[in-house]
C-alpha cells in the first residue's frame, strides 16, 4: 500500500485482496531479498539502541524470529583443584574479576592438547561463546562512541578491533601466554618463538594488523575463551565482560589510528592507481599455507610469496609485503619536472 510521493492517484488502480481490504497499485515492484534483510537488521538495530536488548528480542519474537534467553547454569564435571594447575590469583588481577568458579578460568586455559581425565574438554567451547559476545560488545562500543561516521568506516574499525592480531598481542602485552595448558612441543615453539620474533614497538597498540609474523591462532583464541569464561561465571553480564577485557585491549582503534586490512587495502591502491592485481597463487603441503601476491604497477612487477598456517593468513602477509614495495616505490617516484617561463616568454625546463 505505499505510495510514491508525488504520484498521481490517477495512475493507480484499485485492487482487492479480500473482502475487507482493499489496496490502491501501479504494479509489482521488485525488491531484493537482501534489501529486505537490511531492512530487518536496521529495525532491529533500532530497537537495540533505543530501547535495549528485551526491546529488540520482543521484535524479533514479533517477527517470528522466536529467541528464548533464559540463563541455564553452565554444569560440567571438574573433580580437580584449579589451583593445581594455574595461578588463579595471578589471572584473576589480570584481568581484574575475581572468579566464583575457577575451574571456568582452567578449561579456558586449557588447549585440545592438555587432558588430563579430569578435565572433560578444551577452551573450545568457551571460545565459541567469547567470540560472539566480543564482537557484539566491540561492534556496540564502536557504534556508540562514534555516532557520525559512516557504516563503511564502522565496519573497518571493528575489523581492526577484532581480529587474531588484535587478540594475539594483547595476550602477549600481559604475558597470558605462558598461562595457556598444553603438551605440545610443536606448539611450545610455535609461541616461543614468534614472542621473540615480535617487534617491541608493536605493544604500544595491540589494535590493526601490524605484526610482521605469523602469531598462532592459539593465542588470540585465549582472549576469547577467557571472555566466554568470565561471561558464563558473571551470570551472563556483558557489561562485566567488556569492563575486564577492554584493558587488555587498550588502546581501541579510532578512526584517526585505523588502518585497512592489508588485502582490502591492496586491492583499493590496485583500484585507485589502475594497478594490475594477479590472482593469488595458493598451495597448501603438511599443514602449511603459501600464497604468491602479484601486482603489476606501471609495468613494473611486486611479487611476495609467505607462508602460514592458514590461507588467509599468508595471504595478507603476501600482500603486507607487496604493498610495502609498491609504497617504498611510489615515495621515491621522480615528481614530473615543471615547467618555467623564460624570458622571451617561451616555457623551458627547469635547469638544476
Amino acid at each position: 500500500m505505499w505510495i510514491i510521493p508525488g504520484d498521481q492517484i490517477e495512475d493507480f488502480r484499485e485492487i482487492q485482496l479480500s473482502t475487507a481490504t482493499k489496496l490502491l497499485t501501479r504494479g509489482i515492484r521488485k525488491i531484493k531479498s537482501k534489501v529486505v534483510a537490511d531492512v530487518v537488521e536496521a529495525l532491529i538495530g533500532v530497537f537495540l539502541s533505543c530501547g535495549g536488548e528485551v526491546a529488540a528480542l520482543s521484535f524479533m519474537n514479533w517477527l517470528g524470529i522466536e529467541v528464548d534467553f533464559l540463563n541455564v547454569p553452565y554444569k560440567r564435571s571438574f573433580p580437580a583443584n584449579p589451583a593445581e594447575l594455574l595461578n588463579i590469583s595471578y589471572l584473576e588481577s589480570i584481568l581484574k574479576y575475581s572468579f566464583s568458579d575457577a575451574s571456568l578460568l582452567v578449561e579456558a586455559s586449557a588447549h585440545g592438547s592438555f587432558m588430563l581425565p579430569q578435565i572433560s574438554q578444551c577452551y573450545q567451547r568457551l571460545e565459541f561463546l567469547g567470540d560472539s559476545v566480543l564482537d557484539y560488545l566491540i561492534t556496540m562500543h564502536l557504534y556508540d562512541e562514534y555516532p557520525e561516521i559512516s557504516p563503511g568506516l564502522l565496519t573497518d574499525l571493528r575489523s581492526a578491533s577484532v581480529n587474531n592480531d588484535c587478540y594475539s598481542l594483547s595476550v602477549v602485552k600481559v604475558g597470558l601466554h605462558k598461562h595457556i595448558l598444553h603438551a605440545s612441543r610443536k606448539l611450545h615453539r610455535q609461541i616461543v618463538s614468534s614472542v621473540q620474533d615480535l617487534d617491541p614497538s608493536l605493544m604500544g597498540a595491540t589494535f590493526g594488523w601490524e605484526s610482521g609474523n605469523s602469531l598462532p591462532k592459539v593465542l588470540g583464541d585465549v582472549i576469547e575463551s577467557l571472555a566466554g569464561a568470565i561471561l558464563v561465571d558473571s551470570g551472563y553480564r556483558k557489561d562485566i565482560v567488556f569492563r575486564s577485557i577492554r584493558p587488555l585491549l587498550d588502546p581501541l582503534v579510532s578512526p584517526e589510528t585505523l588502518k585497512l586490512q592489508p588485502v582490502r587495502e591492496l586491492h583499493q591502491l590496485c583500484q585507485k592507481e589502475n594497478y594490475v592485481l594477479k590472482k593469488p597463487v595458493v598451495s597448501c603441503d603438511y599443514g602449511v599455507a603459501a600464497v604468491t601476491v602479484e601486482v603489476e604497477a606501471s609495468g613494473v612487477i611486486y611479487k611476495e610469496s609467505c607462508t602460514a598456517p592458514n590461507k588467509a593468513e599468508a595471504k595478507k602477509l603476501a600482500s603486507k609485503a607487496v604493498l610495502k614495495s609498491l609504497k617504498e616505490s611510489m615515495s621515491t617516484k621522480p615528481h614530473p619536472t615543471p615547467f618555467l617561463s623564460s624570458p622571451n616568454g617561451k616555457k623551458r625546463k627547469e635547469e638544476k
